[in-house]
């Protein structure tokens, strides 16, 4: 008697400091019914009374201050009952959580990735009990090393005490809790491995948060927006390689502001975005990271909630109702997925259980010095199944067209960013990161086979083979890899004033020596215009008209450039200023026509891109791209041929100076008849009115070691797009 005492006190004792593992041991209806009815956990109440539809209500002996007892002998383990619960003198109908024990999902729905989303955090589900179907929310966290878990929320008065949960299988806790109405608020209150107090938790699989200062979590029904865009869901599998994929790289709290300066919300965006979009003829918004993060400045790229889109700019559904009203328009979407680091907020991931669930306790792997952030350990299954499930999780809940995966080098090498001394080599005895490689491939390969129509593009800078080469020819599996290098030398030359350029014309001309080992995106992004590296617009030498006709030109060369096209947002109009997250694009400048021209010009090169075989067909393979003149460095004049699957032709000609050429003769392999497409320095697009040629024919002089060549008329600093007809 004494030990049953004993034993009574400490579970007692566990509860009042919500360190007890095991409630359902205690709690709930007793499973032999000598030992009585059932015991109830309710502190603070003053009185407890059990109801049974259709019985009279039978009162609850207090047990110890906050327990309560049913000593009569009486089976409930299938009654459905309530607990009528009185809080000096108000009355609250509780349906007991702990006469439900259907917590467990199956080891196959609890460890596939493509399951797991269905089944952890807060779900909505349905149990029956006592023929009644009863509806409610299922917690399940995965909490492996912590000695105890509770249950927090606005249902509860965030009191660590009221709603332990129950240890489960698989390092995995769970409770349910009946009738809970949706957008109520959670976290999860955890003790360390030796009962030490930890921070309130976010939950990891949460779908839904709120911002600071609470960074709860909000109980969310996935199944409740109806998606209007199954046109866009049926349209066939295409290879993406040959596709016109031209982005827009967007952020969505800087793009443009209200009235009163603050965020447009995902439905305003909806309504505003997406005809710009449509009318300047890109393919794809890509949007900066939308999972939440709790540091608006760190522009998404700090996540705590991957599977929550951020509430600063509305609801999951809200959210929704953009991918939903991107597709009716004929736009898809792309997020910045983040799974190479973690912030180190208490409410997130940061040693979630107590001890380094999510990354490597040797900072030399598990802590990214640039960035100030824990590094993902990849080498644990856990943490390779949750990031896959995550990925997964944006296509079939959001209906995503693509994730451009950032910062894959730092992936890829153990060594990234670190001296000698500060990393650890492989087994053996390399750079590479293995584990890493492992779980790239196998999300690629886990996306592309349930998504056949997705994209993932790979934000990769470094020279490592195959990124995206399929996974059964060895390589990362991506579908494209962002073109660094590209990106880097171009805006290196195009800087230079156009009389120092002849000294660089290799650095303009080298990314055409590769520019086919990889699927590449030429990028214009977020990067190259932040920490004083000023705008696209400003790099460009020359005074004012000479920065527009240099953009116009350049924007030109990129187009006619192998590989798909990325702009991040306000390079369309020749934004000025270094992009501001705290602010909106500069909208005034397009007051002005030289704004005005830039503008038209993107426009029209999107349209010509999307409407022109020959412009993106064969952007992944060499015999989409042949040079006419690469050499003439002293005159800085550049041309190529971009060739379709068909043997369409369209010749594009570059001339990065402002000396204009009235006769310039070009080598070219077919003799015929060329139409003028597109002239970077038309008088529509605010140019110089220098007279290009609409028609040029071949004429039978030789040029090049060509028999026949064109006579072209070239406008200063533009780029000029004719096709053999």
């Amino acid at each position: 008697m004494i030990k049953t005492k004993e034993k009574l006190e400490h579970a007692y004792n566990q509860l009042s400091e919500a360190s007890f593992a095991d409630p359902f041991a205690f709690l709930g209806p007793f499973v032999d019914p000598k030992q009585g009815a059932l015991r109830a956990w309710v502190p603070g109440a003053n009185k407890v009374e059990l109801v049974i539809e259709g019985e009279s209500r039978v009162a609850l002996e207090r047990e110890q201050d906050s327990g309560f007892i049913l000593k009569q002998e009486r089976d409930l383990r299938f009654i459905h009952y309530q607990l009528a619960v009185d809080w000096d003198g108000t009355e609250q109908l509780v349906d007991d959580p702990y006469q439900y024990h259907a917590l467990y999902a199956s080891f196959e729905e609890l460890h596939t990735p493509k399951e797991m989303y269905k089944h952890m955090g807060a779900q909505f589900i349905t149990l029956e009990r006592d023929g009644k179907q009863i509806s409610g929310t299922r917690f399940l966290v995965y909490a492996p090393h912590a000695s105890a878990c509770s249950l927090i929320g606005d249902f509860n008065q965030w009191d660590g005490r009221r709603t332990p949960m129950q240890r489960l299988d698989y390092g995995i806790w769970g409770i349910f809790i009946p009738n809970l109405a949706e957008g109520s608020q959670y976290k999860f209150e955890l003790k360390g491995p030796n009962g030490e107090g930890l921070p309130h938790k976010q939950d990891p699989w949460g779908f839904y948060s709120e911002q600071y200062p609470s960074f709860a979590s909000i109980t969310y029904n996935q199944d409740r927006y109806q998606w209007q865009d199954s046109k866009w869901q049926r349209r066939p599998v295409t290879q993406k390689r040959k596709e016109a994929l031209s982005f827009y790289e967007l952020h969505a709290g800087s793009w443009k502001r209200n009235a009163e300066g603050e965020f447009l919300t995902y439905r305003e965006l909806a309504e505003t975005l997406i005809p710009y979009l449509v009318d300047m003829g890109y393919t794809h918004v890509e949007l900066m990271p939308v999972s939440e993060h709790p540091f608006y400045g760190s522009w998404g790229y700090q996540p705590v909630g991957l599977f929550a889109p951020t509430s600063r700019f509305g609801s999951p559904d809200d959210f929704k109702f953009f991918v939903d009203q991107c597709h009716q328009a004929g736009l898809g979407v792309v997020l910045d997925w983040v799974p190479a680091h973690f912030p180190s907020d208490d409410h997130g991931l940061a040693n979630f259980d107590g001890t380094p669930l999510f990354h490597d306790p040797d900072p030399r792997r598990g802590w990214h010095q640039d960035w100030n952030s824990f590094i993902y350990d990849l080498g644990r299954e856990h943490v390779r199944r949750f990031l896959v499930s995550n990925a997964l999780y944006w296509f079939e809940q959001f209906h995503i067209d693509g994730i451009r995966v950032d910062a894959v080098a730092s992936m890829l090498y153990l060594d990234y960013s670190r001296s000698h001394d500060q990393w650890i080599p492989n087994q053996d005895g390399g750079n590479e990161n293995y584990d890493a490689i492992s779980t790239l491939k196998w999300m690629n390969e886990e996306v592309y086979k349930h998504f056949p129509n997705a994209m993932t593009i790979a934000e990769e800078s470094t020279a490592f083979p195959g990124v995206s080469a399929p996974t059964f020819m060895g390589g990362l599996g991506f579908g494209f890899k962002w073109n660094m290098g590209w990106m880097h030398d171009s805006l290196s030359y195009i800087q230079e004033d156009p009389i120092n350029r002849k000294y660089h014309h290799d650095t303009i001309t080298f990314p055409l020596v590769y520019a086919h080992s990889e699927n590449y995106v030429l990028s214009l992004s977020h990067d190259e215009v932040v920490y004083g590296k000023g705008s696209i617009h400003n790099k460009m030498p020359g005074d004012e008209w000479q920065q527009t006709a240099n953009l116009k030109a350049y924007l030109g060369y990129m187009y006619a450039q192998p590989g798909k096209k990325l702009n991040f947002m306000g390079a369309e109009f020749g934004q000025t200023a270094e992009w501001n997250h705290d602010d909106q694009l500069q909208w005034f400048l397009l007051d002005f026509e030289r704004h005005q021209g830039v503008q038209a010009v993107t426009r029209d090169l999107n349209k010509l891109y999307r409407e022109e075989l020959a412009m993106h067909e064969l952007d992944c393979e060499p015999r989409g791209f042949e040079w006419r003149l690469q050499d003439a460095k002293d005159a800085s004049i550049l041309a190529h041929e971009r060739i379709s699957e068909d043997g369409e032709r369209i010749l594009i000609v570059s001339n990065f100076t402002p000396v204009p050429h009235e006769r310039f003769r070009l080598g070219v392999p077919n003799a015929g008849r060329y139409e003028l497409l597109l002239n970077s320095d038309d008088t529509k697009y605010h140019g110089s009115d220098f007279n290009a040629k609409a028609i040029v024919e071949t004429e039978e002089v030789e040029s090049e070691g060509l028999e026949q060549s064109l006579e072209l008329s070239l406008p200063p600093l533009s780029t000029v797009f004719y096709k053999l007809k």
